[in-house]
C-alpha cells in the first residue's frame, strides 16, 4: 500500500485550491508563500502528478486536482464534525437550582438526559433562591424571586401561584373540606419556616383563621407536599410546581383560587456570557416544558 500523503500538505492543498493563489493561501495559513509552494510541490512529488497548473496570474487545478478537491473537502469536513461532536459529549453543564423547584425540575432533567444523553447535566441544589455567578462556578441557574436585574441574562419559566392542596382521601372527610372556612378544622402544612404563603392565600380568599400559626412547618416544598399526599393535612403549594402530582392524582385542589404572588422562576446565565449551543438548547427546552403545564 502506498504511503498516505501528510495531512498538513493536504490541508495546504485544500486552502490553495479554494483560493487558486499561493499568496492568499499563505495569508490564510499564516505561513510564507514559499512554504505553501514547497508543500504543494512536495505533495505533487509524493502523488506522482501535478495538482495545479501554474499561470501568470494565479493557479488552475489539473484534472487530478479537480478529482482530489471534493475528497479532501470531505475528509476535513468529517474531522471538523468529529471534533465538534466529541467535544459536546464531554461537556457537562453545571446547573444550580433551589430545593423548592426540585419537584418540577428533577423529572424534566431526567427526561432531558433520555433525549440528550450526549449533553449531561450536573445539578446542585440549595436552599438559597438566587445565585452569585461571581463567586459560584455554574453555567446556569434556576432562581426564584422578583425579575432579575441586568446582572444576568434570564428566561422566564413560570409565575408562582399559591393554592391549597391535599390528598384525595382528605376531601371525603370528616371533617368537611368543601369551603375555605373548613380549613379551620384541618392541620395546615407550611413549606417554609414562616406562615407567609398561607397568609397571602387567605388574604386573597378574604378569610381569617386562628389555626395558621399552629400548623406544621417544613424545610422544603417537597416535604410539605409529601406529607399532604399522605393525608396528614392541607398544604399551601405552588400550582406551577405540582402539576405532575395533580395529574397523577397524588394531590388535589379543594378550591379553585390560585393567587399570584408577583414572584416567579427564571433560568439565568452570567451577564456578558454567550451560552454554548448545548446550554442554550437546554434553557429553551426548559421554557418549553414550563409552557406545557
Amino acid at each position: 500500500m502506498k504511503r498516505l500523503p501528510p495531512l498538513p500538505a493536504l490541508h495546504t492543498f485544500l486552502i490553495t485550491a479554494q483560493c487558486c493563489n499561493f499568496t492568499r493561501a499563505a495569508e490564510q495559513l499564516h505561513i510564507t508563500q514559499g512554504a505553501v509552494s514547497r508543500q504543494i510541490a512536495g505533495l505533487e512529488d509524493h502523488l506522482g502528478y501535478e495538482l495545479f497548473i501554474r499561470l501568470a496570474r494565479g493557479l488552475e487545478l489539473t484534472a487530478e486536482g479537480r478529482e482530489w478537491l471534493p475528497r479532501v473537502e470531505k475528509v476535513f469536513g468529517l474531522i471538523t464534525e468529529a471534533t465538534e461532536q466529541i467535544g459536546l459529549k464531554r461537556e457537562t453543564l453545571q446547573l444550580k437550582a433551589p430545593s423548592c423547584v426540585m419537584r418540577w425540575l428533577v423529572p424534566r432533567l431526567l427526561q432531558w438526559q433520555k433525549e440528550r444523553p450526549d449533553v449531561p447535566v450536573k445539578l446542585t441544589t440549595t436552599l438559597a433562591h438566587g445565585v452569585d455567578f461571581q463567586r459560584e462556578q455554574f453555567d446556569a441557574a434556576v432562581i426564584y424571586g422578583a425579575p432579575p436585574d441586568n446582572s444576568s441574562t434570564a428566561l422566564h419559566l413560570f409565575d408562582e401561584q399559591l393554592t391549597p392542596v391535599c390528598s384525595p382521601a382528605l376531601l371525603k372527610g370528616p371533617p368537611e373540606l368543601s369551603d375555605p372556612a373548613d380549613l379551620q378544622q384541618h392541620l395546615l402544612l407550611h413549606p417554609t419556616r414562616d406562615t407567609q404563603d398561607w397568609k397571602v392565600w387567605l388574604t386573597a380568599a378574604e378569610l381569617q383563621l386562628n389555626n395558621v400559626n399552629m400548623g406544621q412547618h417544613f424545610e422544603t416544598l417537597d416535604q410539605a407536599m409529601s406529607m399532604a399526599s399522605h393525608g396528614t393535612g392541607v398544604a399551601i403549594g405552588d400550582w406551577s410546581l405540582i402539576g405532575d402530582d395533580l395529574r397523577a392524582g397524588r394531590l388535589v385542589m379543594p378550591f379553585e383560587l390560585k393567587v399570584r404572588t408577583g414572584l416567579a422562576y427564571y433560568v439565568v446565565v452570567p451577564a456578558g456570557t454567550e451560552p454554548s449551543p448545548q446550554l442554550e438548547e437546554l434553557m429553551i427546552w426548559l421554557v418549553e416544558q414550563a409552557h406545557l403545564r
